[in-house]
This record gives C-alpha cells, sequence and structure tokens, in this order.
C-alpha cells in the first residue's frame, strides 16, 4: 500500500503561497522575536505592540517504534498588536522500515491565531512535510492547519467558543491516533478544520465593529499518502 512515495522525498516549489507571504511581511520578525515568551499558550492577558505564535509538531517512525502519531491544537489570543508573526509546522518521518514490517507516522497541527487592529502587519507561515527514508511501504502523513482570526477591536473568545474548540480537540486526537485508512484520514482532519472556521466565524459575528471587517483566515497544508 502506497508503495509509490517509497524512499520519496517531496520537493516543494519556492512559489508556495505562504512563503511568498512571509517574505513580503516578514521584515519585522526579527524585531519582534524576544517578546515571544510574553504570549501564554491559551490567552494574552496584556496587548503587546508585537507578539509571536510558534508551533511544531514532529513525527518519526522506525524500527523500533513503528508506529508514532502526534498532533498539536493551539489557541493564542494576542489583543491589539501592531506587527504578529505566527508559525505553524507539521513534519512526518517514516524511515528504515519494509513491506513486511511497515511504519505509520502522522504529524498533525492546528493553530488557531486572534488578533485586534485595523493596520496589523502580519508574517503568517504554514507548511509540513511528510518524508519516507528507505521505507518501502510505509505510510506518512504531515497536515498544517493555521487560523487567523481578525478583528478591528479586541475580543475574547467566549467559554461557549472555547468548548467547542475543546471537543474538535478531543476528536482531533482521537483521529491522529486512529488506523484509519489515509483517504478517510485526510477527510475527516479536513471536516474538522471545516467545524473549527465555523466556530470561528460564529465567534467574530459577535466582535465589537469597527472601520475593518473582521475576519476568519485558514491556512492548509497537507503532504504525504494520500496527497500524490
Amino acid at each position: 500500500m502506497n508503495s509509490h512515495l517509497n524512499s520519496h522525498r517531496k520537493a516543494r516549489s519556492a512559489a508556495k503561497p505562504f512563503t511568498q507571504r512571509a517574505v513580503r511581511l516578514g521584515l519585522f520578525a526579527a524585531g519582534i522575536a524576544g517578546v515571544a515568551t510574553a504570549v501564554p499558550a491559551q490567552a494574552a492577558s496584556a496587548a503587546p505592540h508585537a507578539a509571536v505564535a510558534s508551533d511544531h509538531v514532529f513525527s518519526h517512525a522506525d524500527r523500533a517504534h513503528h508506529t508514532q502519531a502526534l498532533d498539536s491544537f493551539t489557541v493564542r489570543q494576542f489583543g491589539t498588536v501592531n506587527a504578529a508573526a505566527a508559525r505553524n509546522q507539521a513534519n512526518a518521518v517514516s524511515a528504515g522500515c519494509s513491506a513486511d514490517d511497515a511504519c505509520r507516522s502522522v504529524a498533525l497541527s492546528f493553530q488557531i491565531v486572534t488578533m485586534a487592529g485595523e493596520h496589523t502587519h502580519l508574517n503568517a507561515v504554514n507548511l509540513s512535510d511528510a518524508t519516507n527514508k528507505s521505507c518501502t511501504g510505509c505510510q506518512t502523513l504531515a497536515g498544517a492547519y493555521q487560523f487567523v482570526v481578525s478583528t478591528p477591536t479586541p475580543m475574547t473568545l467566549d467559554a461557549t467558543t472555547q468548548r467547542k474548540l475543546t471537543d474538535v480537540h478531543r476528536r482531533l486526537d482521537q483521529l491522529t491516533r486512529s488506523s484509519l485508512p489515509a483517504a478517510e484520514l485526510r477527510s475527516r482532519v479536513d471536516a474538522l478544520a471545516t467545524e473549527v472556521t465555523g466556530i470561528l466565524h460564529d465567534a467574530v459575528a459577535h466582535a465589537p465593529k469597527g472601520h475593518a471587517q473582521p475576519a476568519v483566515t485558514m491556512h492548509r497544508h497537507l503532504d504525504g499518502w494520500p496527497g500524490h
């Protein structure tokens, strides 16, 4: 199954839309690196002028650990910022297994970032990479899903929204560790991402109004089977 990924590493084009966006908006990234520790994983208690979020999931399966599956689901509420950098990345590797003793490696990362301001500079990077290294018959999947919520004035995700997101996180955990066929796993994870987008749209519908319209943007990058 999926033997066409054997000893294969997908080459990423230099023209990927999110990396291009990062280059265009990345001039402030080095200057705000020092405030990364000021932003907690769930909610910012103060409103910094700049904020950074970085999430990375890495899964590595080999002969010693045939099945490795990890996921991340983070919610970061920045409040009002002048500049923000958000990086979300998932990497999955399967190495050294055989068709009779195949490996399965799954890495999935969901990152939600909320920010306020009508002229906020954003550097958003969302990447995934799945690699088979001399791994006949191995199954390797990496998926990165990044959700950026932008509102003109500050808003906080209420308790109802948080409960809905927690439930999605629980189901993501279950899917990540399941043994579902590749196509079905991808379809169900995509469905969860669509659900998150809907939850966030409902949340911003009640956000304070301003000159700019609230927006929810999802960035999706999936690599590995069954992507090619």
